[in-house]
């Protein structure tokens, strides 16, 4: 292929989303004129909206516009104006394996998961069992396209990489200027949301957690949440005997990765901006709790160089994730002393 027209799809998280710039790196790199486009959900636009290695940024609203049948052959009409000829389904879900056929995309490479029959080529779909990193998982498909991907590269040389916009720079700057937020001052933030309850660590821990940091290390700390979160930010601030910024459900994922930009540190559960943090180079610390196959760190956990995974493994067998019995012992058994430890060893912070 000399000019190739590659279309990208990743639909599902913004996690996942983030875990997949490698991908356009790596295909950048080996076809410099080639056009390429990544297909995302519209709330993960700003994760890959001017990234200088994409050409164009389709949206697939399946929760919204392309919900319908119709709305989806409508969008496959208007992607077959871009002539895409190969597809890398980072994600291979029923639709997005329809849309690329229907858009007449005639190489289509993913996993073998569903509807294998209408890829032309297809990687053993073998994540549930989590021995690599999502990373790895995602560059292993580009073997499909002949390229000879090596294994074993450490993921702090294979970077996450999300643009950030001068505006939004502009807009956060704007929010800790008006708090009082001093820049001799060491910024952490804290993001105790979480998708699922096996991965939330206590609040009441992140709240011993900002206070030490903000008594022993004059720390300013900054809870964070998306919009379906804010209880659990509201629970961390009510819980602290210090005051904290409150960024909760207000922050788009472009003006988060901004305000990760400028911080020291990041503590946070097994969640998104753990990887929004390593796409901007913020050190994380990452509390985790399930450990079983494709639900671990090893799978999951941060690839910034600095970044500090606290989990344990407890030994229940099998790991029940969020049907868990036995009230997540493995997060309860995370200290506030370790993650207090993880925090300040990565954001390189001394007491005061």
């Amino acid at each position: 292929m000399k000019n190739p027209r590659i279309l990208i799809v990743r639909t599902d998280r913004m996690g996942d989303v983030i875990l997949s710039t490698p991908v356009i790196r790596v295909l950048r790199g080996v076809f410099p004129e080639a056009y390429l486009g990544m297909m995302v959900r519209p709330e993960n636009r700003e994760l890959v909206e001017g990234n200088p290695d994409l050409n164009a940024v389709l949206l697939y609203d399946k929760e919204g516009r392309e919900k319908s049948w119709l709305g989806t052959l409508r969008f496959a009409l208007e992607l077959k104006k871009h002539r895409f000829e190969t597809a890398v389904i980072l994600h291979s879900t029923n639709r997005a394996i329809l849309v690329t056929r229907l858009a007449g995309i005639r190489w289509r490479v993913g996993y073998a998961r569903r509807l294998p029959w209408l890829l032309t080529g297809s990687y053993p779909y073998l994540k549930r069992e989590g021995d690599r990193h999502e990373v790895e998982y995602n560059l292993a498909l580009l073997r499909l396209m002949g390229l000879p991907m090596e294994e074993g590269i450490p993921l702090t040389k294979q970077p996450l990489f999300v643009p950030r916009n001068p505006k939004q720079e502009e807009k956060v700057d704007a929010f800790l200027h008006a708090h009082g937020v001093k820049e001799i001052a060491p910024l952490v933030l804290l993001h105790p949301g979480a998708s699922c309850p096996s991965k939330r660590w206590p609040a009441d821990r992140f709240a011993a957690v900002a206070d030490r940091l903000i008594e022993s290390r004059g720390a300013q700390v900054v809870v964070v949440t998306g919009p379906q979160e804010v209880f659990f930010g509201e629970e961390v601030i009510r819980l602290m005997k210090h005051p904290a910024l409150r960024a909760l459900g207000t922050l788009s994922l472009g003006e988060l990765a901004c305000l990760l930009g400028r911080a020291k540190c990041l503590i946070s559960n097994d969640s998104g901006p753990v990887h929004l943090a390593c796409a901007v180079g913020t050190p994380v610390a990452a509390v985790f709790g399930r450990w079983g196959g494709g639900l671990s760190p090893k799978r999951w956990g941060p690839t910034g160089e600095k970044s500090i995974v606290l989990h344990h493994d407890v030994g229940c067998r099998p790991c029940l994730a969020h049907r868990c019995t036995i009230g997540f012992v493995c997060l309860q058994a995370v200290s506030v002393e370790e993650v207090l430890a993880a925090a300040e060893h990565a954001a390189g912070l001394s007491r005061v």
